[in-house]
Formats: structure tokens, C-alpha cells, sequence
């Protein structure tokens, strides 16, 4: 430490010097109030001179002199513990043994104690009082007290009814519109348990080390630590967040205060504040009654921000009438696909201004403030710091699915000291929650069953797993069963993933246009993309598609390479490449999701991942547009250039594999057509059936071995140039859909 630093209170010897005007401030006051009154006196008798106005004032009001004779005897104390290091140390050894004789009591004991005593202390100034005015031994003079009291009643009743009528409007306005949005559940009401929480291993083992730093504190605060009393659940919705933390509460055996995303939400200016104050004042009270307190804030995004927010919403092109745009992707693609960012300022969610979000803040990283008139004006008075507070055991739980539109204030160390993300479960974590679920059902399926689910499900949470087996148990019921099998939960998949059909009948040759569509789409991803396997086909017509492919990755998987992204552009071009091919030259409409599906990745690929012919980041670019760290605000000419030149490469990069896409199908043209006419004869099929149709063999639904022959592909094809024909003159296609001999 350096000499020059300034020395610390518990460093000190003697006491640090009063200021002159600390010293004389209350002296004067008195006083200036002694030499008042005895002026009023003499102004008001011409008879009494100055001299017999001051000793009548000294005589008759005892008081004047006995406080400022205390305060000379404050002084005093003051002056001799500024000198005299023994007299300093004396006080301080005092005060520190009545401490430790008042902490063998419970922080929840000590707060009754202390609040009995200030019933006893106004209790005793209410005697003097009235002992003075009935000029009586206080004992008496307080028997005296409801007479008295029944006697001012109509004046005090008049008083009050002035008093409520004026202030009520506003107090009681107030009070009514600060409660709410908070619901407290005692231990005893909490039975969710970690055990009830599947799929999210790694997370518990997290959560289990803050819950024992709860239960035992000093294991960390004996060493100079402290515990960790902010948690942020952040993760897609469904995952488990709300239910992590209200297993946290049932596993500590600690009161659960869940607060609901729009409890600070208020008309009012001001409302907000008084709704924090109160929520953290019941806060405070619990967690010294029961030892801690879980608090948990759901959908905490709602809280506010000051800073930009990032949201991510699926754009309109993706829902295309053709064939659902990019749930042929992979997870990864189809995010970047999706990705908007919005950038805006201001208080979300916190209605009455940043004043709520402050007094939020402020209570977190606070609860430091001095309680108790004791001990923050009695020990003041005699120049001895207050003592702290208690150690408030509150586990503040926040949960979002928008971690970025939290205030960075808010996620600070000593507000929010622990992050954790609570993503989709791996295969394994799918595996224990649909394992879960079906124990509460009577169902058929079994292990290699359940891990074909877990397989095909790749995104599923909680949330969504648990919906899906509750609507294969409806679909049994509906068919007469009380026990659930594996087609069952598939065709419940189905129907959460793809949404009921509408049972629209196409035209013959519209449902031969999307048939071939999908089937280019089924073809290419087959043929080239080995990191995601084709889950189903489609060409039913959903609420807003008319057919798709999607595709799920056979294992979970953390990296992305240039390879699988240009694979998933093949698949997305196959459609434009697909129509050209086979209707001669033209395409529909419908490729437009599938064209922006490929321009997103490639520009991705191109500017950002070092996967296309340059390395350079077009993020950095766009940084230094107009200078660091702003970015341009404007577009120049050399904007314009660097706009044109990223366009011009992405554009010859989407031309390259579109011809390479066209290259593709023209050698498999045999496999798309088989493809496009199993389409037509099932409608529906899984992946199975796909991959079946394409090495013709037998599948679970369509069989592809008559595809393996001759005859029944020149029939195909024939087929097909029927339909070009009537595609080209609006008529009705003269053959039929063959049906294919075995």
C-alpha cells in the first residue's frame, strides 16, 4: 500500500476529527431555539426583562439545558476519542462484545427483539409526554391515555376523514395498482424436485453448486469469497428454464416467489418502483424467516433494456406456396435463413420509465443500507459506524430466450454472476424425456422404438416432446386405444410438424409439377448430403405449402463445413435446376424460398466464413465503411463497390452449383421420376421409403423395386411428357397415372 493512501477506519488508533461546523451544528441550534424563546417571552411581557425571560425559560422548560448538556457530553466523548486511543479502543471493545453477545441469535430473532424494543421505546416517550402535560408520574399519566384519546376522537375522526378523502385517491391508487404479478409458494407447497427435470444434465450439476453455497455459505465466505446470488436460464422456449427453477426451490426446502413477466408493467409513473421496493421487501423478510429465498423472474427480456436487441423471425419468402422454403435445411442454414436484426432503443416492458429498471438494479447489487434507528442513529451518535445487515440469503433466477435484449447492467457480476444455457437436449437427454412421458401413458413402444424418436427429433424440448406424445394418445383414443404405439407418436409428429392438411385435391398436372419439385429436392439431398438424413416427403398441401422434404441430422453435431453448406445449396437449387430439366426450360413461382434459401448461405459463405474465392470478412468491411468502431452511416462509392464486388462473387458461386445441380439430375433423371411418381401414389412418405425408392428395395410404405425396372420407368416417362404437354396447353394430360407392375 502506498504511503500517500488515505488510512482506513479499522486502521485507526484514534478517532478522525470532527469538522468545526460537525462540532458546533447542534449547539448553535439549540441555542438559536433557547434565545427564541426567551425573546418571544420578554416581547410578549414589557415587564420582564431579558435576564428574567432566559432564567424562567431555563427553570421552566429543564429540557433546554439537559439536551444541550448532552451534547456537550458528546462533544466531550468526541473530543477524548480523537486523543486518548485507550478511551477509543475501550467504546470499541464494547460495542464489538455486545455484537457478537447479539449475533448467538438468529438474524429473524433479533429483528422481533429489536422491533419490541421500539414498541417499549414510543411506549415510554408516550408516558413523559403525557406526564408533562398532566403534570403526573408517568405511570399514572399513562392510564390516563384512552380517556384522552376518547375525548379527541370526533377531532381526530374529522381529521382523518379529511386526510383519507384527500390522500386516498392517490395512496390507495397506489397501493392497489403496486400489487400483483408476484405469487409466493411456501416449501411445503413445491414438489417439483430435480429428478422431474429430464434432458438437462449438465445444467442440474450447475444448479446443484449454487443450491449447496445456499444451504452452506461459509464454505466459501470462511475463505473470502461469496456466493453467487444471480442466475440467468437462457435458452429456446421449452427447454425447461421455469421448471429448473422451481425445482431449485423444491430441492433447497426454501420459499419460491415466481414473478410474472408483466409485474412491473404499470400506467403510472412511479408504480413500477413501488412494486421492486415492495417485492424485495417481502424478499427480505422471507429470507431471514427461512434461512433464503429462490426468486424467479420468467421472461426477464420483459425487464428492459437500454442498449439494441436482436430477434430472429422466419421471413415471409420462407413460407413459400410452393414447398415450405428451407425445413430441407439444416438447423444451421435455416437459422442464418432466418436471422433479422432489429436495433432500437428504450425501455421495453418497463411501463413508467427506466426509473423501474433502476430501482431493480439497484436492489440487486444493493441491500447494503444500515436498518434499524438503533443502530443507524444511536451508534452515530456516538461515532461508531452502523452495524451492517444482515446477510439476506436471496437466489435471484432469471429465465429468456433473449439474452441479448437484457440491459448489460443487469448481467453484471454481483447482479447476475452465472449464466447458463439451457439448449436442446442431445440425443441421449431425448432419449430419458421421451422415456419420461411415456411412463405416464400406456403405451407399446420400445427401446430401439424410443431412440429411432430420439433420432428423428433432433430440436425437440421438453415442451414439445411432451405435447407430442399427448396428441398420439389423443390420435389413439380418437381410433378407439387407450394404449399409444410408434405409428402413433409419428403421425403425431406429423401433424405438429407439418400441421393438419387441408385434403385439397391438385389438378393432375399440378400435383405432377410438385411431385417432381419435391422429388428434385428428395433426389439431390440423397444423392449429396451425408451429414443430414431425409425425414419425410410431402405433397400434401399444409396451411402454407404445397409440398416439402424435410431432413434431420443423424447425430448431433456442434461444427459446420464448406462441403455441407454447398450441399445444402445443391438441395435448395435442385428445384430451379429440377423444373428447367423437366418442363423445358421453365419454372414456377415456387422456387423463390428455395433461390433466397441459397443466396443467404452463399453470402454467408462468401463474405463471412472464408469459404468462398475470397478471405476477407465482409463484416470488417462494413466496420470500416465510414471508421471504427461506428460503421457507415451512409453509402458511398466505395460502399457501393464493395457491395457490387460481394454480389458478383455470390452470383457466380450460385451459377457454378446450379449448373453442377442440373448436371446431377440430368444423370439421375430416373431416380427423380420414381421419386415424383411414389410422391403421387403415397402422398406422404418417411425417409425410409425415400432412400427405398432410390436402391429399389422394399420400404416401410412405398416398395422400389418395380422402379428397378425398365418397362415400368419408360411408363413413368411417358407419363411425364403427357403431363409437359397438357402443363403446356392447360389441358388435362391425356394418360393416366400408371400403376407399375411388381
Amino acid at each position: 500500500m502506498s504511503d500517500n493512501s488515505r488510512i482506513r477506519d479499522e486502521e485507526r488508533t484514534v478517532r478522525a476529527r470532527l469538522s468545526l461546523w460537525d462540532r458546533a451544528k447542534f449547539l448553535l441550534l439549540l441555542t438559536a431555539i433557547l434565545l427564541f424563546a426567551t425573546w418571544s417571552d420578554a416581547s410578549t411581557n414589557p415587564l420582564l426583562t431579558l435576564r428574567d425571560a432566559f432564567v424562567n425559560q431555563v427553570n421552566n422548560r429543564w429540557w433546554f439545558p439537559t439536551l444541550i448538556g448532552i451534547e456537550l457530553i458528546r462533544q466531550a466523548h468526541f473530543l477524548i476519542c480523537e486523543s486518548w486511543s485507550a478511551y477509543y479502543r475501550t467504546w470499541k471493545s464494547f460495542f464489538g462484545t455486545s455484537e457478537k453477545i447479539s449475533h448467538r441469535f438468529s438474524d429473524w430473532t433479533r429483528f422481533r427483539l429489536v422491533r419490541t424494543v421500539k414498541v417499549i421505546g414510543y411506549i415510554v416517550i408516550l408516558a413523559i409526554g403525557l406526564g408533562i402535560y398532566y403534570k403526573e408520574p408517568p405511570i399514572q399519566a399513562i392510564t390516563k391515555a384512552p380517556v384522552a384519546l376518547w375525548k379527541m376522537m370526533p377531532l381526530v375522526a374529522q381529521l382523518a376523514f379529511a386526510l383519507v378523502f384527500i390522500v386516498i385517491q392517490f395512496v390507495g391508487m397506489f397501493w392497489f395498482l403496486s400489487k400483483g404479478g408476484v405469487e409466493t409458494y411456501l416449501p411445503d407447497d413445491i414438489r417439483t424436485r430435480f429428478t422431474d427435470v429430464w434432458g438437462q444434465d449438465h445444467v442440474l450439476d450447475k444448479l446443484r453448486e449454487n443450491l449447496h453455497f445456499l444451504e452452506s455459505p461459509e464454505e466459501i465466505e470462511n475463505h473470502g469469497g461469496y456466493v453467487p446470488g444471480g442466475i440467468l436460464l437462457w435458452g429456446p422456449p421449452g427447454t425447461g428454464k421455469t421448471l429448473m427453477a422451481e425445482a431449485m426451490a423444491g430441492e433447497t426446502g426454501k420459499p419460491f416467489v415466481f414473478v410474472d413477466p408483466g409485474a412491473f408493467n404499470a400506467m403510472f409513473m412511479g408504480v413500477g418502483i413501488l412494486k421492486v421496493k415492495s417485492l424485495f421487501k417481502k424478499l427480505r423478510k422471507l429470507s431471514l424467516r427461512y434461512g433464503g429465498v429462490v426468486v424467479f423472474f420468467d421472461e426477464a427480456d420483459s425487464l428492459g433494456s437500454r442498449g439494441s436487441i436482436s430477434t430472429s423471425s422466419f421471413p415471409d419468402a420462407l413460407q413459400s406456396t410452393s414447398c415450405h422454403g428451407g425445413n430441407y435445411l439444416s438447423e444451421p442454414s435455416a437459422a442464418l435463413i432466418a436471422n433479422k436484426v432489429v436495433v432500437g432503443g428504450g425501455m421495453n416492458g418497463m411501463g413508467g420509465g427506466s426509473g423501474t429498471l433502476q430501482a431493480l438494479l439497484t436492489e440487486l447489487s444493493g441491500l447494503k443500507k444500515p436498518r434499524g434507528f438503533i443502530n443507524r442513529v444511536v451508534r452515530r451518535s456516538l461515532g461508531l459506524r452502523p452495524k451492517n445487515p444482515p446477510k439476506y440469503r436471496i437466489l435471484v433466477v432469471m429465465a429468456t430466450n433473449l439474452p441479448s435484449a437484457l440491459d448489460e447492467a443487469l448481467l453484471r457480476p454481483g447482479r447476475i454472476d452465472r449464466a447458463y444455457r439451457v439448449g436442446y437436449p442431445s440425443k441421449a437427454g431425448r432419449i430419458r424425456t421421451y422415456e419420461g412421458y411415456l411412463e405416464k401413458v400406456s403405451h407399446l413402444l420400445n427401446a430401439t422404438e424410443i431412440d429411432k424418436l430420439a433420432t428423428i427429433t433432433p430440436y425437440a424440448t421438453g415442451a414439445t416432446i411432451k405435447d407430442t406424445i399427448n396428441e398420439a394418445l389423443i390420435t389413439a383414443i380418437r381410433d378407439g386405444r387407450t394404449t399409444i404405439t410408434f405409428a402413433d407418436v409419428l403421425r403425431a409428429k406429423q401433424s405438429k410438424e407439418l400441421g393438419p392438411s387441408e385434403n385439397v385435391e391438385y389438378i393432375e398436372r399440378e400435383r405432377h409439377a410438385v411431385a417432381v419439385h419435391e422429388a428434385c429436392h428428395g433426389t439431390m439431398a440423397y444423392l449429396v448430403r451425408k451429414h443430414m438424413d431425409v425425414d419425410l416427403a410431402t405433397i400434401e398441401k399444409g396451411s402454407d405449402y404445397l409440398g416439402m422434404v424435410a431432413s434431420i441430422p443423424p447425430d448431433d453435431q456442434f461444427t459446420r463445413w464448406k462441403s455441407e453448406y454447398k450441399a445444402d445449396i445443391l438441395v435448395a437449387l435442385a428445384s430451379l435446376a429440377g423444373e428447367r430439366l423437366f418442363f423445358d426450360g421453365d419454372n414456377s413461382s415456387g422456387v423463390s424460398g428455395d433461390l433466397e434459401s441459397a443466396t443467404t448461405i452463399a453470402s454467408f459463405m462468401e463474405g463471412h466464413w472464408g469459404m468462398g474465392s475470397t478471405i476477407s470478412s465482409h463484416a470488417s468491411n462494413r466496420r470500416n465503411e465510414v471508421g471504427s468502431p461506428g460503421g457507415a452511416r451512409s453509402v458511398g462509392t466505395g460502399t457501393r463497390e464493395l457491395q457490387r464486388g460481394l454480389a458478383d462473387r455470390i452470383e457466380a458461386n450460385l451459377a457454378t452449383l446450379l449448373k453442377e445441380a442440373e448436371s446431377i439430375l440430368k444423370k439421375n433423371r430416373n431416380k427423380v421420376l420414381a421419386l415424383a411418381h411414389a410422391l403421387e401414389v403415397h402422398k406422404t412418405i418417411s425417409g425410409d421409403d425415400l432412400v427405398a425408392v432410390m436402391e429399389g428395395r422394399q420400404g416401410p410404405l412405398a416398395d422400389g423395386r418395380p422402379y428397378a425396372k425398365v418397362e415400368n420407368m419408360k411408363r413413368i416417362e411417358a407419363y411425364h411428357k403427357a403431363v409437359l404437354v397438357a402443363h403446356k396447353a392447360h389441358e388435362v394430360p391425356l394418360t393416366q397415372l400408371p400403376n407399375l407392375k411388381g
